[in-house]
């Protein structure tokens, strides 16, 4: 059953054995942000965590890590919790085909029972605001869906968009966003800048858990995340109309926070410890002035810890990031079989292909650097042939070391754009990419000598399932 709201969510992981609450009393800094930082560290059947006895806050609760091990991401698509990844990428891919599923507008959303506007907003009375990492700059809200519209046809619903963006808290209703330059926020902005207008923009705190998964997918600009949420939840996602904006909002959110990105108004944000594993300095962002927020009764505050990886952050859009690039790339190449784009949000990615010619592997390669997730983050592409599981890093390793001659299969592109929270680039924004074309050369490419692979043996398979048999025998 789908869930609609992180309550219910909540409530299956502790019924699975994923819920780690904690009672005892803890302090906002460092514990909470460092037990974060630790459950990470667990492996990958980590638990989430729930904290409701923080110190200084009267009446808080806090949810961590809710993403943050592949158990509870099999328990977000409604799977069992020990559904394996690579498994999971499948399914993701069968109801990524059922795209789209229109949205469920319901009434009487929890979050509109409580409202401060105006002079009466205060952040800080309603979200129990914590430091993830020592040397951030401020607090930030860093798992929250922001919702914007094209203001050139803001009747559009396909081009409404629903993306997860860093928010640092800077007053009682002042915000600054990152607004990175190749997500559609930006381009928003950027229209409604050259009218000389402010971007109506809504905040959704708290939130299911497929709204958290499709607000970090990279999709095409018309499509609708709401819809594609539709098509992960195998029911329609349920929205709600925000008072103030008229945006389309999830209506399970636990807080609702509404206003204008202003235009054309820049002041430094940051440094925040980012999902690369490095702090980001401080840099002229976006500002946000709030002018209505809506709550439910006792809130709670999700929050997403990053550092180096992996970390939550990395089991939440890793399977949203393999399944659009592989989608964009089979669109033009029927002969991709497999994308494995788990590393740091894809600024790595293998591609497991089929071949129609010398060269072709590398014109997949060039593909994958211009799709709209290519242009900002894929920065070093790795093509595998089609029987080499990208999933599977032995095997990866096995074709790098054994197909890749530097003299013609590593491609160093010049000065092309990534987004400016990679490290590597110089100046911020731009970097070198690089194609290694790890798969054996076919006609009119005559290099090396693969003539005579070894491959299993044929009765190996059925061995397989025959000493697994033996060993679960064995150790029942």
């Amino acid at each position: 059953m789908p869930h609609d709201d992180l309550r219910s969510f909540l409530d299956v992981l502790d019924a699975a054995g994923q819920l780690l609450r904690i009672s005892d009393e803890v302090a906002p800094e460092p514990d909470l942000g460092a037990a974060a930082n630790a459950v990470a560290r667990l492996g990958e059947n980590a638990p989430a965590l729930y904290f409701d006895n923080v110190t200084g806050f009267t009446d808080a609760r806090i949810a961590l890590n809710v993403h943050g091990s592949w158990a509870n991401h099999a328990l977000a698509l409604d799977l069992p919790a020990d559904t394996a990844v690579k498994e999971q990428v499948a399914e993701f891919i069968r109801r990524w085909e059922t795209f789209p599923v229109p949205p469920e507008r319901r009434a009487d959303p929890g979050w509109a029972r409580n409202t401060r506007t105006g002079g009466e907003v205060d952040v800080f009375e309603v979200l129990p605001l914590f430091r993830l990492n020592d040397g951030d700059g401020g607090f930030y809200i860093d798992k929250a869906v922001v919702v914007s519209r094209d203001p050139d046809e803001p009747d559009n619903f396909d081009k409404q968009n629903v993306g997860v963006y860093r928010i640092e808290v800077k007053g009682r209703a002042k915000l600054g966003l990152q607004p990175v330059p190749m997500h559609d926020i930006a381009l928003h902005l950027r229209k409604a800048e050259e009218n000389g207008a402010d971007l109506p923009v809504a905040i959704a705190v708290g939130n299911d858990p497929i709204i958290s998964i499709v607000g970090g997918t990279p999709l095409a600009y018309d499509q609708s995340e709401y819809e594609m949420a539709g098509a992960l939840r195998g029911a329609p996602a349920p929205i709600a109309t925000a008072p103030l904006t008229g945006f389309d909002v999830p209506w399970g959110a636990e807080v609702v926070l509404e206003g204008v990105i202003e235009g054309r108004r820049r002041e430094i944000e940051g440094p925040f410890g980012e999902f690369t594993g490095h702090y980001s300095g401080g840099r002229n962002m976006t500002v946000v002035r709030v002018d209505r927020i809506s709550f439910r009764d006792r809130p709670v505050f999700e929050s997403l810890y990053l550092g180096m990886p992996w970390t939550e952050i990395d089991y939440l859009i890793g399977p949203a990031t393999c399944v659009p690039i592989y989608q964009q790339l089979k669109a033009d190449f029927p002969e991709v079989r497999a994308v494995n784009a788990m590393y740091t949000h894809g600024l790595l990615a293998v591609i497991a292909t089929g071949k129609r010619y010398g060269g072709f592997a590398k014109a997949v390669g060039m593909r994958a650097l211009t799709i709209p997730h290519g242009l900002g983050y894929c920065k070093v592409i790795i093509v595998v042939d089609e029987d080499v599981d990208p999933f599977n890093l032995p095997q990866v390793m096995w074709a790098l070391s054994t197909k890749v001659n530097p003299a013609g299969d590593v491609l160093n592109l010049p000065n092309l754009s990534v987004l400016e929270l990679d490290p590597g680039s110089q100046p911020p924004g731009i970097s070198n990419k690089l194609i290694i074309d790890a798969t054996t050369p076919v006609e009119p490419d005559a290099r090396g000598h693969y003539s005579q692979p070894v491959t299993d043996l044929p009765e190996a398979a059925a061995w397989i399932d025959r000493l697994r048999r033996l060993l679960a025998a064995r150790a029942g």
